[in-house]
């Protein structure tokens, strides 16, 4: 942290809290928040919570969360984060709509936690910015509004648009943020407090669960796949993973070209890669171990395939990761502040 942090004004972040928001993803926004404040023994941010008519909101479990003023009344603000509704509320919105249009005007940071980034979308304030959104509605962001660029990634930061998939990914967009304000140390105190191991980046994506990319109307495929995901170490072959399905080698073989569009030994192949990448980046096994894990049975086997698919080796993989970890980034800067108790 720099010396003359004492020095700075509160930097203060807003949090509009949408009925039937998503608690899981509010709190993962808001408490790296106030352990950055615990963690240093400063003001480092401070937090004032919004609802439109400044009275309690009930979260999407029910839990009420009370707040500190509405849409009216709000004091100036540096970011304003919206919580949306779980699922999407598509209609009732239009005040906040115009409210939100308002504050882009102003020039005020804006960002969406989970479905939050559909009503910034729908304020026209994501035109021309890169985005994401939770996996559910990543298909009706990219329909509904094409003037955006939709990722699949857990978190976007560009310019003074933030983004979230909701869920824990609040927590990785906020602590990006703490490694911006002050540095990544700071961050990392903070997820260590929360026993997180590992801090997520934005080039990390979504996982999108099979089901919710080809429906329900394949359960063969979908117990095929579950049964690789369980079987990474000891990988099972095509016939197995057929017989344990109940249907012919050839049927299992079409129904992945066709749903998928690749055979079972590739998908399964891309399964445990991916697999060997998450081990790479979250633990400091060794590479020949990690490559064991994963249905490897040697290292020069594991190198090769690991290379061909991601374009570096695991050794080469580890690196990266390591230096991405250990470089301060460089961005806006926030300033100081403090978090309020609710």
């Amino acid at each position: 942290m720099s010396n003359d942090s004492s020095q700075r004004k509160p930097h203060r972040f807003g949090f509009l809290l949408l009925p039937n928001f998503s608690l899981i993803a509010f709190s993962s926004a808001i408490e790296p928040l106030r352990m950055a404040n615990w963690v240093t023994g400063e003001d480092c941010y401070e937090t004032v919570l919004i609802s439109h008519d400044g009275e309690a909101v009930s979260s999407s479990f029910g839990v009420q969360t009370l707040v500190d003023c509405s849409l009216k009344d709000i004091p100036p603000l540096d970011a304003i984060f919206v919580c949306g509704a779980s699922p999407i509320a598509r209609t009732g919105n239009e005040a906040v709509i115009g409210w939100l249009r308002r504050q882009g005007q102003a020039n005020v940071a804006l960002g969406g936690i989970g479905t939050g980034s559909y009503l910034l979308a729908c304020a026209g304030l994501l035109n021309d910015y890169r985005a994401t959104i939770h996996w559910w509605d990543l298909d009706a962001l990219r329909e509904e509004f094409p003037g955006t660029q939709v990722t699949n990634n857990l978190y976007e930061i560009d310019g003074n648009r933030y983004t979230c998939s909701g869920g824990t990914a609040s927590m990785d967009m906020m602590l990006f943020l703490i490694g911006q304000h002050y540095d990544m140390n700071l961050a990392a105190k903070i997820s260590e407090q929360f026993i997180c191991e590992r801090m997520r980046t934005s080039d990390d994506q979504q996982r999108i669960p099979l089901k919710a990319r080809i429906g329900a109307s394949q359960p063969k495929l979908i117990e095929a796949v579950t049964l690789m995901e369980a079987n990474i170490e000891e990988p099972l072959s095509t016939d197995d993973l057929a017989f344990h399905v109940g249907v012919s080698r050839r049927h299992l073989e079409r129904l992945f070209k066709k749903h998928l569009q690749t055979v079972p030994s590739k998908y399964y192949l891309e399964l445990r890669l991916e697999k060997a990448r998450q081990m790479l980046r979250q633990s400091d096994k060794p590479a020949l171990q990690v490559g064991l894990a994963c249905g490897f049975s040697s290292a020069s086997y594991f190198s090769t395939a690991y290379r061909n698919h991601y374009g570096v080796t695991p050794r080469e993989e580890r690196k990266r990761a390591a230096e991405t970890e250990e470089r301060q980034p460089a961005g806006t800067q926030f300033g100081r502040s403090t978090l309020i108790s609710n």
